[in-house]
Formats: structure tokens, C-alpha cells, sequence
């Protein structure tokens, strides 16, 4: 399946494949490879490879590359039968380039025209039979968010599986002419080639993985025929205008361009205004934010409650012995740290993916391009930085977008500093912590503004970072900013509701799963320590409590606290505490810290075991355990200073294995994963450190 970017192609994918997709790479490169299984009929099925969308048959970025292999038959593990070719129908001229040169490549093709709703709004009528005799190849119209056209679509594909004959289809234009003699000798080179297959191995067999004999036979052709590329392709493209231009006098009457004015272009001058689109979209990611407070905090609080009381419940009816106490220290308590946040997760998801459905989304990238160029980057650069809000993983593998090296590898560099979701939990709680629930100018809650002062705080970061780091990698290359702006339309609220519950499965099962890991590990950490110290501990107590039976109470509290600190789990933070006691954190906040590089949402988990671990008040919540927190002193662990160095070290530190993995991936190299983990960290500390000092 192959068409432009935007031309509906992935929607009409997923109606064909329903849920039968895998997602893994093409071989050798980090491009997506998306597979699905599709009924063709009752006596076939298909296997449909959707490639990544392209303009032209002339590939600049690794993506296009990779469609390009496949299409002329160059990759090794992908040999198409037949192309799905999806046409935007309110676009078609751009779109028909793209269609002539699929077809000249004779391989069996059907076109299946979208966006025709569109093409109406635009005063575009389409004579489909008629484009059919023009190009020679199938065409059907389809709606794959309404489920239109999807059966004459697969009826098209079986009849042209099984009545294709290469030889008989014509070519759409004269390709011999351009360079007949070197054609022709390629052809004889490697034969099967249709002519502008041939043309494409003398354009780019340097490209190709072919035999050495080959490679030569080919130069020796371009050589001995004098052909240019350059040339060549130009006349080819204007051949195929006049051609496309031809074909669509027969077949399509379109409005003059002052008898339309679509509501998109009206909306654009509103929301792409050089002042009020920045102020409408400062105010669309406050909303984003305070969104996440007003909505979740019902759910939450429920959350909450609910496991507050069954962990009082299984301590009551749970006999005393390490296994109660693993189930509810360990297994409980990391679970509800888990589960608290899938409201606030859901929503993001949810409100990001309405955005992205409305067109809204590629309109931020036109907006801030021009701010992305001071400081190294273009606005392509813009989509994985607002990905990067929901996971910085995603977000650095589609930076491939971006075709300067240079651009890309500073996208990749700096995405991590964007909060992602694994962060918002740990924003959550320490915002509840220490920041007051109150309105500022009685309609703003100071929360919700905290929340996007650290989104914020995370955005400028990286633009000061990516402006510095552009001095230091050099480039030559050119960097140009093309972006087809998508038409507006209604969001889809069942694909929002799908990626919300897709979302909160994948956190729940893939980031669930290490911190019910490492919550229990923490729990034998916190619960068990080197040779008797713990039993020492407990026999100094047992002694005092003899003594003062009238203070049980207090005694209990300082012999549980001084367990923990016996343990494996406190001799690990005592270790570290002298180079975090200058940020204001304790040794329990060490262990977190070190535990949260898994990933950042363990922090929670991990406070959620240690603050457990020896504690009879089970129905005490894990933010009021956290807010009664003690020094030695008597002080609050987390006051104002404390909390607040602690969010911005966790908007600045480098606290994921899995992006430090992906970026080693990506740039094939382990240089800029151990440079982006030694800057972040060492961000992350100095930023804290002036932040405790400022508010302490």
C-alpha cells in the first residue's frame, strides 16, 4: 500500500487489516514496517505491507528510500504481487505524479481515490470510469472512516491479481524517448525491467544491491549513451504534467479558484495569524493541562481510596507472616501506584489524538518553524518534540522525518528534555504535595499552572540546549521546510477512545510490569538487611518497649524507621544521600532516583513500597504517608525547596533506559546516548541545586 502522506492511506490500512498488524522494521534501517492480514475474498487473503507515504519515485529521506526498494523490487524481504495505490481526490494533480509512475513501473496496480467528501466541498466533480480509460488501471472510490467502497476495493484488487498482463498495459508516457539506446541496453542487462524501471537502475543502481558485473554494465551504458540524470528526470516530469493535465480535461470539472472559499482556508487565517495563532495555541496546551487536573481528579481519588481500604481489609483478614506482608507492601502497593494514574494518561492520549484528527497538529508545526530555525531545527522538528509528550521513544523514531542530518540528530538530542507521560505521575504527586489547591485570579488553578510551567520549563530547555549544540555538529547540508497543511475535520471520538484504552493498556502491561518488579524487589530491599542488623534492631526496641509500654505507638514508628534503614534498600540511599543532600533530598528519595532510571513512573511505586513497608495505618494514603515525612530534625522531607528542586530534576534527568536504547539505535552509535545521559544529568543536578537554594 503506498500513496502521499495524508492521502488517508493509514485509515484505509487499518479498515483492511482490523486488528492483525504487527509493527517491527525494514532490515538494515529504522523505519516502521507495518503489516497486516486482509480477507480479500472467500478464496484469498493477503498479506498488505503499508509503506511509508512519498510524493515521487525520487527518494530524499531514509523513508522514502525504503518505499523506493520495495517498489523497484530491490528489497530483499519485500517483493510486491500488486499496489494499493490511495490518491487524495480533492488533491489529484499532486497525487496523479505519484499514480503515472507507479503505473509505468508495470506492476499491478489498483487506485483507490479518497477524500472524496473533500473533493465535493471543493466543487470537484471526478468521472471515475472515464480516469479509468485515461490511466488504464482500476480506480474506486472510498470512504475507510465509513466503511465505503471497501468491498469494490477488494473485488478490484482480485480482478487485477488475476487478470494483469504486463505486456499489454501501456505506458503512460513515452519513457523510451527520454534516452532510448541506454533503455534499451539496460534492459538487456537485466532483463524483466519495465522501461522506467530501467530508466530508474541508470538513475540510481549506485544505490542498488547488485552484482559487480552489473554495476559496471550499467555505468558503462550511461557512459557510452551520454545520459543525464538530471535532464532525463526533468523532461520526465514535465511529460507527465502535460500528460496528467491532459487526463484530467477529460475526466474532472473543478470551481474556479475565487467561486470556493472552504472553511479551512477562513479558519487558517485565524488560527495560523502571526499573533493570535501563538496566543490560541498557548491557551489550547493550557487547557491541555488543566484538563489533566480537572478530569482525573475524580477517578483518582476513587483510585486511591479504593486501595487505601483493601490494603487496611487484606492486613485485617491476611494471617502475619512475610507473605501478607509482601502482598500488601509489595504487591499492593506497587499496584495502586500503577493504576492511580491511568486516568490522567488516558486523558492526555486522548486530547493529544482529538488534536492530531482535527488537523490542528501540523498546524503547530507551520506556526513554530520559524522559531525552530534559530536554534538549529525546522519545523518538522516540531512533531517529534510534541510526541515526545507522550513518550519520548516514539517520538525519536519518527524524528526520521526530518532529512538534514544534522536537524535530526539535534531533534533526537533534545526530545528527551519534552515531559513525557512516565513523568506525569511524578509531577502529579509532588505537586499535590506541596503546591496549595487554589485559585489564582479565582479562575486558575495554581496546579494546573505549576503542571505547565514544568511542560513549559522542559520546552525552553530544549531550545536552549539544541541552540548550543547546533555550534557544536556541523553540517553542510541545505535544510528546506515542506509541510502539506492536512483540511480540518471532525475528530474521530472512537479513535480517540481506542488510543486512550490502547494507552493505558500499554502503561498499565509494559511499564506495570517493571515497577511490579521492582516494587517487590524493593520490598525484599526494604524488608530484609546484611547479616543481623535487623535483628538487632528489633531486639533494641523490644527492650525500650518493655520499659515504656505507654508509648507503643512512637516507639513502633522509630523501630519501623530504623528498620528500613538497616536494610539493603537504606544502606543503598545512605550511600548516595551525601551527593543529594545539597538538592534537599533524603536517602528513601535516593533509592527512588536510582530505581526510576528503569523507568520514571517507578518513583512512585518506589515511595509507595517504602512508605509502606512496617506501616499498621494501611488506610493512610501515600500522599498524606509522604506529607507526615520526617528528618531527623523534625523537619518536613517534603517541603516547598524540596519538591520543588525534586520536579525540575525530574523534568531535566535523563531517568529512561529505554530512550537511552533507542537513541543508540537511531544514531547507531553509543557517542550521543552516554553525551545526552552525562548533559541531562548534570542539567538536571545544577538546576535543582539553584532551585533548593532559591526556595529553601
Amino acid at each position: 500500500m503506498v500513496g502521499n502522506p495524508n492521502s488517508g492511506k493509514s485509515s484505509l490500512f487499518n479498515v483492511l487489516t482490523g486488528l492483525k498488524q504487527k509493527v517491527g522494521n525494514f532490515p538494515g534501517v529504522t523505519v516502521d514496517k507495518k503489516t497486516g492480514t486482509a480477507v480479500i475474498s472467500d478464496k484469498r487473503k493477503a498479506t498488505i505491507i503499508d509503506l511509508p507515504g512519498t510524493y515521487s519515485l525520487y527518494p530524499k529521506r531514509a523513508d522514502e528510500w525504503v518505499s523506493y526498494k520495495v517498489l523497484l523490487r530491490q528489497d530483499v524481504d519485500t517483493k510486491p504481487q500488486m499496489i494499493v495505490l490511495v490518491a487524495d481526490a480533492s488533491s489529484l494533480k499532486r497525487n496523479l505524479l505519484f499514480c503515472s509512475q507507479i503505473i509505468d513501473l508495470k506492476i499491478p496496480v489498483v487506485i483507490a481515490l479518497s477524500m472524496m467528501d473533500l473533493a465535493k466541498q471543493k466543487g470537484i466533480k471526478i468521472d471515475i470510469p472515464g480516469l479509468e480509460r485515461e490511466l488504464g488501471v482500476p480506480v474506486v472510490a472510498i470512504n475507510p472512516r465509513k466503511g465505503k467502497g471497501i468491498t469494490e476495493l477488494k473485488k478490484a484488487i482480485e480482478f487485477t491479481i488475476d487478470n494483469y498482463a504486463q505486456n499489454t498495459s501501456r505506458d503512460f508516457i513515452e519513457i523510451t524517448a527520454l534516452a532510448p539506446e541506454a533503455i534499451g541496453r539496460v534492459k538487456e542487462i537485466v532483463p524483466g525491467l519495465s522501461n522506467y524501471g530501467a530508466m530508474h537502475y541508470l538513475i540510481n543502481h549506485e544505490n542498488f544491491d547488485l552484482a559487480s558485473d552489473v554495476q559496471e554494465n550499467i555505468e558503462k551504458a550511461e557512459t557510452d549513451y551520454k545520459f543525464n540524470h538530471t535532464r532525463s528526470q526533468a523532461e520526465e516530469i514535465l511529460q507527465r504534467y502535460a500528460r496528467i493535465r491532459q487526463a484530467m480535461q477529460h475526466t474532472v470539472i473543478e470551481e474556479g479558484p475565487l467561486e470556493k472559499s472552504l472553511f479551512t482556508e477562513k479558519l487558517d487565517n485565524v488560527l495560523m495569524h502571526r499573533l493570535w495563532g501563538y496566543v490560541i495555541l498557548i491557551v489550547v496546551l493550557f487547557l491541555l493541562f488543566q484538563s489533566i487536573f480537572w478530569l482525573a481528579s475524580y477517578p483518582m481519588d476513587a483510585i486511591e481510596w479504593t486501595f487505601a481500604k483493601l490494603g487496611s481489609w487484606s492486613s485485617s483478614i491476611l494471617p502475619q507472616g512475610w507473605f501478607s506482608d509482601l502482598f500488601v507492601n509489595g504487591i499492593l502497593a506497587g499496584l495502586g501506584g500503577i493504576i492511580i494514574f491511568v486516568p490522567q494518561i488516558m486523558i492526555l492520549f486522548g486530547l493529544i489524538t482529538l488534536l492530531e484528527d482535527s488537523g490542528y497538529m501540523a498546524r503547530i508545526s507551520f506556526l513554530t518553524d520559524k522559531l525552530m530555525r534559530k536554534v538549529g531545527l525546522n519545523g518538522k522538528s516540531v512533531m517529534p518534540m510534541i510526541s515526545g509528550f507522550a513518550c519520548a521513544v516514539p517520538a525519536i523514531m519518527s524524528a526520521r522525518s526530518i532529512e538534514n542530518k544534522k536537524e535530526r540528530l539535534l531533534t533526537i538530542m533534545i526530545t528527551p528534555l519534552l515531559s513525557c507521560s512516565a513523568r506525569l505521575p511524578v509531577y502529579t504527586i509532588l505537586i499535590g504535595l506541596v503546591i496549595p489547591k487554589k485559585l489564582v485570579l479565582g479562575m486558575f488553578g495554581l496546579q494546573g499552572l505549576v503542571m505547565m510551567a514544568l511542560y513549559l520549563l522542559g520546552t525552553v530547555l530544549a531550545l536552549i540546549v539544541a541552540w548550543i549544540m547546533k555550534w557544536f555538529i556541523k553540517s553542510t547540508e541545505r535544510s528546506f521546510f515542506i509541510l502539506e497543511l492536512p483540511t480540518y475535520r471532525s475528530p474521530r471520538w472512537k479513535n480517540a477512545l481506542s488510543t486512550m484504552v490502547e494507552k493505558a493498556k500499554i502503561f498499565v502491561l509494559d511499564a506495570g510490569k517493571i515497577i511490579m518488579v521492582i516494587s517487590i524487589l524493593l520490598w525484599a530491599l526494604s524488608s530484609y538487611g546484611p547479616g543481623n542488623r535487623m535483628e538487632k534492631v528489633e531486639q533494641k526496641y523490644e527492650a525500650i518497649l518493655q520499659q515504656a509500654p505507654s508509648d507503643s505507638f512512637e516507639i513502633e514508628k522509630l523501630k519501623n524507621t530504623e528498620l528500613l534503614e538497616n536494610s539493603y534498600a537504606g544502606i543503598l540511599g545512605k550511600s548516595i544521600e551525601p551527593a543529594i543532600a545539597p538538592l534537599g533530598y533524603d536517602w528513601k528519595i535516593g533509592i527512588a532516583l536510582i530505581t526510576s532510571f528503569a523507568a520514571r513512573e517507578v518513583f512512585v511505586g518506589t515511595m509507595a513500597t517504602l512508605y509502606s513497608v512496617g506501616e499498621d495505618e494501611n488506610e493512610t494514603t501515600l500522599r498524606q504517608k509522604m506529607h507526615a515525612a520526617t528528618r531527623s530534625d523534625g523537619s518536613r522531607v517534603y517541603d516547598l525547596a524540596t519538591g520543588l528542586s525534586l520536579l525540575v530534576f525530574y523534568v531535566i534527568a535523563m531517568q529512561c533506559m529505554s530512550t537511552l536504547a533507542i537513541v543508540k539505535r537511531e544514531t547507531r552509535s553509543w557517542k550521543w546516548p552516554v553525551i545526552q545521559l552525562l548533559y541531562m544529568t548534570a542539567l538536571a543536578y545544577g538546576m535543582s541545586w539553584i532551585v533548593y537554594r532559591i526556595f529553601s
